[in-house]
């Protein structure tokens, strides 16, 4: 069994996943190995080299980088419990601590790890195989409550995939607006806000492509959510310049709502690197904060056990040079 410490990587074909248990459990690379052509990363790269993590600390002190997992929320908030007032940091827990692992194979890996400001323990198995057109990554997750009261919750994936001006968002057909979270400067409107996808007008009146990422320097930083979905619960990302599709499959009945991180070049708000990425998060609720209740609220009871799936398939496409 891998020590905490130790870096664990799994792979099916040239698939490569790394794993970094020590840091919050974080997929920090999706390696697609090339012969004739050059490796393709598909994680957004570090923004400051890895290091340790407080349980303060806001998550644009970290690397920002790869993929985590936010539980129980992704904005700071506070929320009443029956054990008192709980204060839960930015981008939750889990990328803070260390997380166990319990088992390992060549093609797969289950971690574990407990959060510490609600009692809650979430293990994530991940299995990666071959397909006729590329990869698939199948990741179960179960959350549990260890504690004595009643704990609500939300959980979003978090996986920042890097990509080039040009790269392409596809959601389901049907799909013809998005509630704002959030946007660099404002640009498209407050939170909570109903905006048109994929063409939308910012406040200064210009018209953004929403589904089409745009150059580093635009200073992009929208987050926007999708959902509820009732069926086709998916999401990709067209990448024609290395020739690959990557497509997020999620279970609607179990977590019906897609975050959209559009981030070229708008985050972090401090002076240094920027990230160029756009994150596909299956979440559970259709905003950041636990504080923000709703019909998509969640609630576990001393001892109860909740499981979801979540796929994503790396696919094969002609490049742009075809």
């Amino acid at each position: 069994m891998a020590g905490a410490e130790e870096n664990v990587v799994i792979m099916a074909g040239d698939c490569q996943v790394t794993f970094l248990p020590a840091l919050g459990g974080k997929i920090a690379s999706i390696l697609i190995r090339g012969h004739e052509i050059q490796d393709h990363e598909l994680m957004q790269a570090p923004l400051h080299p890895y290091g340790p993590r407080t349980h303060t600390m806001p998550f644009s002190e970290s690397d920002a980088s790869g993929w985590d997992e936010c539980l129980p929320s992704v904005a700071e908030c506070t929320v009443a419990t029956g054990a008192g007032i709980a204060a839960i940091p930015d981008h939750g827990d889990l990328w803070r601590v260390p997380w166990q692992m319990l088992a390992k194979s060549h093609d797969s890996a289950t971690l574990r790890a407990t959060g510490f400001s609600l009692p809650l323990q979430l293990t994530r198995s991940v299995i990666v195989s071959e397909t006729s057109s590329g990869w698939l990554l199948q990741l179960l997750y179960s959350l549990t409550n260890l504690g004595a009261y009643v704990v609500p919750w939300s959980w979003a994936a978090h996986p920042l995939f890097a990509v080039d001006a040009g790269d392409r968002i596809v959601l389901p057909t049907g799909i013809d607006s998005l509630l704002v979270e959030g946007s660099a400067g404002g640009t498209l409107g407050p939170a909570g806000q109903s905006i048109e996808w994929p063409r939308t007008k910012r406040t200064d009146g210009s018209i953004s492509d929403l589904n089409i990422a745009q150059s580093l320097q635009s200073g992009i930083g929208d987050k926007l959510f999708a959902g509820p979905m009732l069926e086709n619960a998916w999401a990709a990302l067209e990448r024609p310049g290395i020739g690959l599709r990557l497509t997020v499959r999620f279970e609607p009945a179990l977590t019906p709502y897609l975050g959209l991180w559009l981030c070229y070049g708008g985050w972090p708000e401090e002076p240094g690197l920027k990230q160029m990425c756009v994150a596909l998060e299956p979440t559970t609720a259709p905003v950041d904060s636990l504080a923000r209740t709703g019909l998509w609220s969640r609630s576990l009871d001393p001892g109860e056990t909740f499981t979801w799936p979540m796929e994503l398939a790396i696919d094969r496409i002609s490049t742009g040079d075809d």
